[in-house]
């Protein structure tokens, strides 16, 4: 340790006593935030304003992404010895360790192949499953009912809700990777406030699907032409409910 800039003794016996760690202070992340900011802004990154954690860099034809969470950093681009580059000037700026291709980032693991880029959050699955006590359970080949009526529920209110809100919450997070999953999830979110026994139940069906399809994931593949397809299937409002 070092003596704080200004502190000035005589006696070399004393020493510095450490009463909170730098992870401890509340300033701390927002100080570390900016001086990483200051050093991808010198180096030529824009920081995007619809993602605050998310940097660019572009210059002719070189394009590199930098996407931040606390400490950890995940580097993309279109171009090897520019990612080299740059990070030989992060390690002049920082301490930094480099953790080779990225294999697992925030409970989404990546697995690379001849086809493209996979991802899936197999493990996060399990440890919801494993919360549940469903691990010996037998898997849904659906995760609701088709004719559901969950908006008209009138059994008797959870005495737990936060049990509830919790395994939406993380169901919720689930379907970044798991599209199937946004339509049965949409519909459990708008009862967080005062959720009833059949909208639990509703919720562990989710689960009990997820048990039976703990691989499905995105595929980036590597022959794609990067365009985005989107398909739309209107009922002409046959929803009794909210037409």
């Amino acid at each position: 340790m070092q003596l704080p800039p200004g502190f000035k003794s005589k006696d070399r016996t004393k020493v510095c006593k450490l009463k909170k760690s730098l992870y401890g202070l509340r300033q701390a992340p927002r100080c570390w935030f900016s001086k990483l900011t200051t050093a991808l802004i010198q180096f030529g990154f824009a920081q995007t304003y619809p993602d605050y954690s998310l940097f660019t860099y572009c210059k002719h034809n070189v394009r590199l992404h930098v996407l931040i969470y606390v400490d950890d950093l995940i580097i993309g681009g279109n171009d090897t010895t520019a990612i080299v580059k740059f990070k030989e000037y992060l390690h002049q700026c920082f301490r930094m360790k480099d953790l080779g291709p990225l294999k697992y980032f925030l409970w989404i693991e990546v697995a690379r192949g001849l086809e493209g880029i996979f991802l899936s959050q197999r493990k996060y699955s399990l440890d919801i499953i494993s919360e549940c006590g469903f691990m010996g359970a037998k898997p849904t080949s659906v995760p609701i009912e088709q004719n559901h009526h969950l908006a008209l529920a009138k059994s008797a209110l959870m005495e737990n809700p936060n049990r509830y809100r919790l395994l939406v919450g993380r169901l919720i997070y689930l379907t970044i990777i798991r599209p199937e999953l946004c339509y049965c999830v949409h519909i459990l979110a708008q009862f967080m406030q005062s959720p009833r026994q059949e909208h639990w139940d509703a919720a562990l069906r989710v689960v009990h699907y997820m048990k039976g399809y703990l691989g499905q994931g995105l595929l980036y593949r590597s022959d794609s032409d990067l365009r985005l397809y989107a398909y739309c299937d209107s009922d002409w409002a046959s929803c009794p409910l909210t037409r």
